[in-house]
């Protein structure tokens, strides 16, 4: 079976190669963004908040980080630009009717979509799960996607 003193070993046989580096599956990472908190990293629950960079936000979670900034967080550096509950916007979402959320089985014995999401766009039915893009109004706080502002061009609220 080899190695009996008749057989040549190649080179690629003998030499290994460096390690290859794993790469992060950009679908999960983008459905990662836009299903838990950017500080905490638990699942986003109502209130959600967002930043001015677009990064969202269990409402709980920043306040407790602006009451009490020396607590050791592990991810303080994606709000250290917030200074206040001002440089925060509290998120209109619209619920989407086809996410079963908790309610469904847990079992898993069946197939779990993770671009799945809990919102959606009001005006044009998009999914907010990382795969288009979506942006929120500064003076309401409702959330669009840019193809719904883009076929729409008014600067009112869309609701």
């Amino acid at each position: 079976m080899g190695c009996d003193g008749g057989t040549i070993p190649k080179r690629h046989e003998l030499v290994k190669g460096p390690k290859k580096v794993e790469k992060v599956d950009k679908n999960a990472e983008l459905a990662a963004k836009w299903k838990y908190c950017a500080l905490s990293q638990e699942k986003l629950r109502l209130p959600i908040v967002a930043c001015e960079l677009g990064r969202l936000y269990n409402k709980d979670a920043i306040i407790e980080y602006l009451l009490d900034k020396s607590a050791e967080r592990p991810n303080v550096e994606a709000v250290t630009h917030i200074r206040g509950i001002k440089d925060i916007k509290e998120l209109n979402l619209t619920d989407n009717p086809e996410w079963e959320g908790e309610r469904r089985n847990a079992k898993g014995d069946r197939y779990e979509d993770i671009h799945c999401s809990m919102f959606i766009c009001p005006v044009v039915g998009l999914e907010m799960n990382g795969k288009h893009r979506f942006c929120y109004l500064q003076t309401c706080g409702c959330v669009f996607s840019d193809r719904a502002l883009k076929e729409v061009k008014t600067e009112i609220c869309h609701k």
